[in-house]
């Protein structure tokens, strides 16, 4: 089974979440029309039977059972704006899970090449007495980035990994970074590759220890984990590219 996001128009609450068969066949709604505003990044708790993603517009990170039932919102970033919201700087786009902690990540990019991209943790379930817009558990990891878009996690290795299409040479790059004993203050991540057309797209093969990136310019690019070896493999000419995500066969 695959799952995709749909953003849809903000301004006209239609986003929604599909899934699908591998070869495109038996495709139907998760989430309907409306069940979100821009849904970006998803990711799948397949032990615990859940879908993760990040509401852009929304200013939400979300979840659901897998057959779509049960949607609760876990963080609400708007501080009481009214949804959709028109400050990027509360915009959530990407995720990431930390199984064995319990813990999300995710990104809220700011404005266009504005430097004002932050990176946050939280758990994976309100706490008790709290409220998604007021939760005691949230930490702010990283600031004033360029443009911070999609995040993979490694938990073997608690390395955070991160897509930002702001511009160079911060920006249009591939990052990584610990996720412990981080100053939100000083800590700067590592950048790992640039070059990227406005990154977006990022999914990480721990077992071959390779990442896959695209991005808005139409290009597929690979690399090893550590930053080398890049290659582009597909330069696509077919428009803009974004989510990309990783089938392994038996």
């Amino acid at each position: 089974m695959g799952a995709l996001t749909s953003a849809g128009n903000a301004g006209n609450n239609d986003g929604s979440i599909e899934r699908m068969d591998l070869d495109g066949g038996n495709r139907r709604f998760i989430v309907p029309r409306g069940g979100t505003f821009t849904p970006k990044q998803l990711k799948l708790d397949l032990t615990g039977g859940r879908i993760y993603w990040c509401d852009r517009e929304g200013m939400r990170i979300m979840r659901c059972r897998l057959d779509g039932s049960n949607i609760e919102t876990l963080v609400d970033t708007s501080q009481g704006d009214p949804r959709p919201g028109p400050d990027a700087r509360k915009w959530c786009v990407g995720i990431a899970l930390d199984f064995v902690r319990q813990q999300i990540y995710w990104t809220q990019k700011g404005s266009d090449n504005a430097n004002q991209g932050r990176l946050f943790r939280a758990g994976m379930s309100v706490p008790k007495g709290e409220s998604p817009g007021h939760r005691s558990d949230v930490e702010l990891l990283f600031q004033n980035l360029p443009e911070p878009i999609d995040l993979e996690f490694i938990t073997e290795t608690r390395l955070l990994y991160w897509t930002d299409r702001g511009d160079p040479p911060r920006g249009n790059t591939l990052n990584r970074s610990k996720v412990d004993g981080l100053n939100p203050a000083t800590s700067k991540p590592d950048i790992l590759d640039t070059g990227l057309k406005e990154g977006i797209g990022l999914a990480i093969d721990e077992r071959k220890g390779r990442a896959y990136m695209t991005d808005l310019g139409g290009d597929i690019y690979s690399c090893n984990i550590d930053g080398s070896n890049m290659k582009t493999l597909i330069s696509s000419g077919v428009g803009p590219l974004t989510g990309v995500c990783l089938v392994h066969g038996s």
